[in-house]
């Protein structure tokens, strides 16, 4: 079968953008070595409100915002801007929104509280890359996803969007880092992240209050393949990976680069 050419990111924190944190170098470093080895490209992430704009030579596309994303019955503009590394050689994506990321911190505000509307936010960025790679006519055949900010986008891929020629026979992978949230969503967290083509019983994981374990569980669901990305995370969603019986990735402190190139061929090829 032929290998998977195109690799989409979809990516909670990148640096220089944000803090040099664990997962922002690898959304920087990965897509970069993964080009380097002859894969198109495309990386997206969230316009945090922390980013400075002209520092890091933002600017507006047009053409691609406009949209309006419907959330919790109120409508939300999508705005797109586009930045480069130049370094890297590589090209960033932003979503942005006024009410979500403008002026706000990433997840937790001055105070170190997480964001009541965290779960709106998460359900705005997934729809909302989805929805520019459509525009794009772009065809990735793997999306990683990085961040529990991203977990949503394995379901919507296969659910709500699984008919799009973008996304259709496209395999997804969700890596799993020890940063998480503590405060659990709200009651109505299911409601709002209802889609045509999402069932309730599309959502039996989320049984109960949704909490950091149980959102990374419904992604499992719905992703082709599951990496640890961390030396240490919650034991009990790798498990619940393991046990999917789906193809999974220990942690690869050394060879990570290779071993993520060679596991994307792993999860094209796995029926």
């Amino acid at each position: 079968m032929t290998k998977a050419n195109k690799v989409l990111f979809i990516t909670q924190e990148i640096t220089p953008y944000v803090a040099e944190t664990e997962m922002a170098k690898v959304g920087r470093e990965l897509p970069r070595a993964i080009q380097e080895r002859g894969r198109e490209i495309r990386t997206f992430m969230p316009k945090w409100g922390t980013i400075n704009e002209r520092r890091n030579q933002l600017h507006e596309v047009i053409r691609l915002s406009g949209m309006n994303l419907i959330i919790d019955d109120t409508d939300h503009p999508l705005i797109i801007k586009v930045a480069s590394i130049q370094s890297a050689r590589m090209q960033v994506y932003f979503i942005d929104n006024d009410d979500y990321f403008q002026n706000r911190l990433m997840t937790v505000d001055e105070n170190g509280k997480e964001y009541e509307d965290n779960d709106s936010r998460a359900i705005f960025y997934a729809r909302g890359v989805l929805e520019i790679v459509k525009k794009l006519r772009w065809t990735p055949d793997i999306i990683h996803c990085h961040g529990w900010m991203t977990a949503l986008a394995p379901l919507y891929i296969k659910k709500a969007y699984k008919d799009e020629p973008s996304f259709r026979n496209a395999k997804v992978v969700f890596s799993v880092y020890e940063e998480d949230f503590k405060e659990q969503f709200p009651a109505d967290f299911k409601e709002k992240l209802m889609l045509k083509g999402i069932g309730q019983e599309d959502l039996t994981t989320l049984n109960g209050p949704v909490d950091y374990t149980m959102l990374s569980k419904l992604a499992v669901d719905y992703s082709d393949g599951v990496i640890q990305n961390s030396a240490v995370v919650k034991e009990e969603i790798m498990e619940y990976a393991r046990s999917s019986n789906k193809p999974v990735l220990d942690y690869q402190p050394e060879i990570y680069f290779d071993a993520c190139n060679e596991f994307y061929d792993k999860v094209w090829e796995n029926e």
